[in-house]
């Protein structure tokens, strides 16, 4: 098993499916907001998986008081990319949902994302700005860059995205392989591309690049409850512009990209069953 720390060997499910439904959290000093994000999950979920970036506050023990089942990965690099990938590839459910772990998104939402799974779909982004949906967060800075990126991103890919940068997503087990995401155990700590905040862009076009079954459903993103984002509006606004701009005219390849898929389908196996033992 691999221990609770950050920056170690991740974990890698294998290629059949145990659990039905998977939810993926990145966490970085959440203390005071895990219990409330983790009490709202629907039944529905039977696999949980906390990615901790290295927390020194409560947050690894709240979660594990909340929900003994949980499991709790560390990163090979920092960033909620990284973060999120190492869940994504770690997870066992035949359904994937990412949520954030401030708050911010309601994880009584989660039902109406995979509902469209269940219907045929094999990517569900989240939009804020989407009918029926909304933010009482989002500056006025961040809402044009968004609505900017989302007009570029359509015009490169040819996509209808209504929001970009929102980190509150679904897909099957499928969907997350072909998305080919930075590989998280490529033996180096150096950052990669799309181990940022530019991860939820970098999903999204590679999403439509690898011609899935997109559908786009809405939802609400609420302030943070306790705490301040990491998250730079000018800093990583550029990551994602830069994202758009290398995956449309260089390729998948600036992601660091080293076959995913194809390396660690094969050894994975083993290890899931080293870890029933």
């Amino acid at each position: 098993m691999l221990a609770d720390l950050p920056f170690a060997e991740p974990e890698r499910a294998g290629p059949v499916s145990i659990h039905t439904l998977s939810v993926v959290i990145p966490t970085l000093n959440e203390a005071r907001n895990i219990e409330h994000v983790l009490g709202l999950l629907p039944d529905t979920v039977d696999e949980v998986i906390l990615v901790d970036g290295g927390s020194t506050d409560a947050t690894v023990d709240i979660a594990r008081e909340v929900r003994p089942g949980i499991r709790v990965l560390g990163q090979t690099r920092p960033g909620k990319g990284s973060a999120l990938v190492t869940g994504i590839l770690a997870a066992t459910g035949a359904e994937i949902v990412t949520i954030d772990a401030d708050g911010s998104m309601d994880p009584r939402e989660i039902d109406r994302f995979v509902a469209p799974l269940h219907a045929g779909a094999d990517y569900v982004r989240g939009s804020r700005f989407s009918p029926g949906g909304g933010s009482a967060d989002i500056t006025a800075v961040r809402f044009i860059g968004n609505k900017m990126l989302n007009a570029l991103a359509n015009l490169l890919f040819g996509t209808s995205h209504s929001d970009l940068c929102y980190g509150f997503n679904a897909m099957t087990r499928e969907a997350a392989w072909a998305l080919h995401l930075p590989d998280p155990a490529d033996g180096t700590r150096l950052r990669h591309w799309g181990d940022g905040f530019e991860i939820e862009t970098l999903m999204h076009v590679r999403a439509a690049k690898a011609n899935l079954r997109v559908v786009e459903v809405p939802s609400f993103e609420a302030s943070r409850r306790f705490g301040e984002s990491n998250l730079s509006a000018v800093r990583d606004g550029l990551r994602c512009l830069r994202t758009l701009l290398f995956e449309r005219f260089v390729g998948a390849s600036i992601a660091s990209v080293v076959g995913t898929e194809r390396r660690t389908r094969a050894k994975v196996t083993a290890e899931l069953a080293g870890e029933g033992e």
